[in-house]
């Protein structure tokens, strides 16, 4: 099994105090809806759906302090899993996760619908109604690993145009997400290509470090001004300068699921690296090799911690988004 390197445990980052958004406005706490009273969509942003994943509530806690408010349509602020964040501990950065299971696996009806408690799974069953209302959805996450910012568009295309649209970050991942179970970004019709409604999760940088928080509020407020919710003027103090190569997306192609205790790597991945040559041997999961399916495959988000029934990475293709590669 894969262990944390003393890289990974570098904590730069606190959590914010989000006590003052305990009440909220719409009756679930910690959720608040801003309504301008103007036609228009219903956006959300969210954070903690991981409550060691700091940056969300950072960017969340950024958007309360300077007063943002959508110019038109809703805009709702969402601590997605506040009691995970609130076991968080620096000597322990990575083990407030959450508090019974992931809730980022279960947002698919069925589950939702079943006789399961948890405290994720009731959390998420009181956001419901209030993603059932969303048209476009950012879901502020972070990594393990110390890779670059990745845009997780999912599969349609309609995500990777949102993803483009932003500018930043420079890498767009096209993936379906994890065979555990389903995203947030994946729920209902955020992942129907047909449906007008639309999401991204943004992996905004290594859990702990500074410049994730600054990622994650760049990302916020780009993703508010290229809908029209707040000016140019308005984002523009917060935006870091954009990428100073192009965007380009990851087609997915594979998630190597974990089947054995004893899952590692054959190298110290932090993700994007490229294979140059088909069948190469990246790991070994029990006796079983993890080979690349073909050449130039990109290693996308590879897990720090191995255990079974997770993904230990995705394989993927870059393609040019300027050259109209779908």
């Amino acid at each position: 099994m894969t262990q944390l390197s003393p890289f990974d445990q570098i904590v730069e980052l606190s959590p914010p105090d989000i006590e003052p958004y305990r009440a909220g406005n719409t009756g679930v706490p910690f959720v608040t809806t801003f309504d301008s009273g103007q036609a228009g969509p219903h956006a959300m942003i969210c954070g903690i759906v991981h409550g060691n994943e700091l940056c969300g509530a950072i960017a969340l806690d950024h958007l309360f302090q300077h007063d943002i408010r959508p110019r038109h349509g809703r805009l709702s602020l969402v601590f997605a899993n506040p009691d995970a964040m609130a076991q968080y501990d620096p000597a322990r950065p990575a083990a407030s996760r959450f508090v019974d299971e992931d809730m980022n696996r279960v947002w698919s009806p069925d589950v939702l619908a079943n006789a399961h408690r948890s405290v994720e799974l009731d959390r998420a069953r009181a956001l419901r109604p209030l993603v059932d209302s969303v048209d476009t959805l950012l879901d502020l996450h972070s990594m393990q690993s110390n890779s670059t910012p990745l845009i997780l568009s999912g599969p349609a295309p309609k995500g990777r145009t949102l993803a483009a649209s932003l500018e930043s970050p420079a890498v767009i991942v096209a993936d379906t997400g994890h065979s555990a179970g389903r995203r947030l970004r994946d729920y209902g019709g955020f992942s129907d290509p047909n449906d007008g409604r639309n999401a991204l999760l943004v992996e905004c940088g290594q859990h702990w470090r500074a410049g994730t928080a600054t990622m994650a509020i760049d990302t916020a407020y780009r993703f508010l001004a290229q809908l029209d919710m707040i000016d140019t003027d308005t984002a523009g103090p917060h935006l870091l300068p954009a990428p100073a190569v192009p965007q380009r997306w990851i087609d997915v192609t594979d998630a190597v699921g974990v089947s054995h205790e004893d899952c590692r790597f054959a190298g110290d991945y932090s993700g994007l690296e490229v294979i140059p040559t088909a069948g190469t041997v990246i790991g070994m999961d029990g006796a079983a090799e993890i080979r690349t399916p073909y050449d130039d495959c990109v290693l996308v988000m590879p897990a720090r911690r191995l255990a079974p029934g997770q993904t230990a990475v995705r394989l993927g293709r870059y393609r040019d988004l300027a050259a109209g590669d779908d």
